[in-house]
């Protein structure tokens, strides 16, 4: 599970690993860019939904490259409660397979996964719809949860 281990930046500047948060679930979210509409309506979404993730102890986690500065005004913009890190060269996405040819050469694949407390990646889902996604991911993260 060596993306567990692969060093991220926190919207301070720290750096964090996923493994950092073990002991509870995760959903972590994968996109493109910040402040453009897919990603806005995900991020607004995943917001919305947060007091119920929390209810089941699940942390909400979006990945992208952007910078922290970045994530910090996207945040600020759009009244973000999730927690945003940044993956400057992508080596967690791209270890995560959410990174492919799209229809201008090569990027970022919007993807989530939800990991168990183990740190295991017990499901996925790729080239993802924004809209109505963040309830979806709820929805399995109750099943899987409740089990």
């Amino acid at each position: 599970m060596e993306y567990l281990e692969i060093p991220l930046l926190d919207e301070d500047g720290k750096e964090v690993k996923l493994k950092d948060f073990l002991g509870r679930w995760i959903v972590l979210y994968i996109y493109p860019r910040d402040n453009t509409p897919g990603c806005t309506t995900e991020a607004k979404e995943f917001t919305e939904l947060l007091p119920e993730f929390e209810k089941f102890g699940v942390l909400v986690v979006g990945v992208s490259k952007d910078s922290i500065e970045s994530h910090r005004r996207f945040k600020e913009k759009h009244n973000l409660k999730v927690k945003l890190l940044s993956d400057p060269e992508a080596k967690l996405i791209k270890t995560l397979g959410a990174w492919g040819k799209k229809m201008r050469g090569e990027g970022v694949l919007r993807s989530t996964f939800i990991i168990n407390p183990k740190g295991e990646i017990v499901w996925e889902k790729r080239r993802v719809k924004t809209k109505g996604h963040a309830a979806k991911v709820l929805e399995v993260v109750k099943e899987l949860v409740e089990k």
